[in-house]
């Protein structure tokens, strides 16, 4: 029997005497760190999801049963890594307890982003496809995945504890940014993936924006998101992608009015509303956090993070 009376289930245990593969390696985010793009680079090194980057299987579809989570990997090539980008999974405790359990000796990476920065990045993200519609202020109120992503000490040691630190790699978006190549040579040889160099189309991405604007009509654009879950719940996945790469796009998202810049007084609230979490993965890690303390230190031509989906 698994986590929270989930187990594999006698019948897929008749199929097959050798227990189920596994993901080796988990990419958890917290969402708007870059994981789009490592999921890109990593697509044709490792096994991953298709056609969705995220599967949701340990935080919310857990019930539907690791066949379920086995139809996302087709085509398994066994010379390489199985692994899952799953931003969502960071904050989750039900997540990680179901991790521990199931695969505990998966490696774990962890990305870290000035969190004022990548609220507001979320925020948009969540605000563009109608998961909310309430204004920023409002949304830190009301949304707590905008701050308790935002807790990267108090998460990290319970992925630590539960894992075991060895196999959790703390890895820094301004890194990435800085040297894409040297960042992902680093996850490499965490996952253990032999090193490959990047294109000048994967290098040239990372500093692509994305711009996001508000909905033209947030009922429109709220109804295709839950429908487009709802699509991915049942695997159908294929249908979403089409949908997404053909001018009806349009008719759900974007097309509204621009998002206005933070104004320094709110900055300066989200980043206090995070200074003890700043301060904490600082002395955790032992890494010189200061350009993320003070509201001056967002980048706004950023916020929206490397140019290639929607990222998590």
């Amino acid at each position: 029997m698994g986590v929270h009376g989930v187990g594999l289930g006698a019948t897929e245990r008749a199929k097959s005497s050798a227990p189920p593969k596994l993901p080796s390696f988990f990419v958890i985010g917290p969402p708007r760190t870059g994981t789009s793009w490592l999921h890109e680079v990593l697509r044709e090194h490792t096994n991953l999801p298709t056609p969705a980057k995220e599967t949701r299987f340990f935080d919310t579809h857990f019930e539907r049963g690791i066949s379920w989570y086995h139809a996302h990997y087709r085509n398994l090539n066994g010379d390489r890594p199985m692994g899952e980008i799953a931003p969502t999974y960071f904050a989750s405790a039900v997540a990680r307890k179901r991790i521990a359990e199931l695969v505990p000796g998966a490696r774990i990476v962890c990305i870290f982003r000035n969190p004022v920065e990548r609220i507001l990045s979320l925020y948009r993200l969540k605000r563009a496809y109608g998961m909310i519609r309430w204004n920023l202020e409002e949304a830190i109120v009301r949304d707590p995945e905008l701050t308790q992503s935002s807790k990267y000490a108090t998460n990290l040691r319970e992925w630590q504890r539960d894992l075991g630190a060895e196999q959790i790699l703390p890895t820094f978006y301004d890194d990435l940014r800085e040297d894409p190549q040297s960042y992902i040579d680093s996850v490499a040889d965490f996952i253990q993936v032999p090193r490959f160099r990047l294109s000048r189309r994967d290098i040239r991405h990372v500093h692509a924006s994305k711009t996001m604007t508000h909905p033209r009509n947030y009922y429109w654009t709220r109804s295709a998101t839950t429908i487009a879950d709802w699509f991915k719940a049942w695997r159908l996945h294929t249908i979403v992608v089409q949908v997404k790469n053909s001018p009806l796009v349009g008719l759900f998202l974007g097309g509204g009015r621009e998002f206005s810049d933070l104004s320094r007084d709110l900055s300066r609230r989200i980043y206090e509303l995070c200074q003890q979490e700043v301060e904490d993965l600082e002395a955790l890690l032992n890494r010189d956090l200061s350009a993320w303390k003070g509201y001056e230190s967002v980048n706004f031509s950023e916020i929206e993070g490397p140019g290639l989906l929607r990222s998590r």
